[in-house]
């Protein structure tokens, strides 16, 4: 099953995606510049592999609802994230924050 419903973050609009699979539960929520998600985000291919694409992006692992997401510290960060002050450490409300 697939839910995606809005989320505000700091009086603007992020959208939360949920996806059901077996055994496992892929969360994410993504605002205009980028997004956070759950620990099956591989941040080393973002920065390797598709470093051209620029994307800003961060990890959290241990997660299991869109909640937990938002509130626990991320484990790992694009580059890109870093140039705009999104940092390893920073819970995900605040690196969607700064996604806007």
């Amino acid at each position: 099953m697939v839910q995606m419903k809005p989320v505000d973050i700091d009086g603007r609009t992020a959208i939360a995606i949920e996806v059901r699979l077996p055994k496992t539960t892929l969360l994410m929520v993504s605002a205009e510049k980028g997004y956070i998600m759950c620990g099956a985000l591989d941040v080393g291919l973002l920065n390797e592999k598709l470093g051209s694409r620029r994307i800003i992006a961060g990890r959290a692992t241990g997660v299991r609802t869109i909640e937990e997401l938002l509130a626990a510290p991320l484990e790992s960060v694009t580059h890109e994230a870093e140039m705009l002050g999104i940092v390893p450490g920073m819970p995900g409300h605040e690196a969607v924050s700064r996604m806007f």
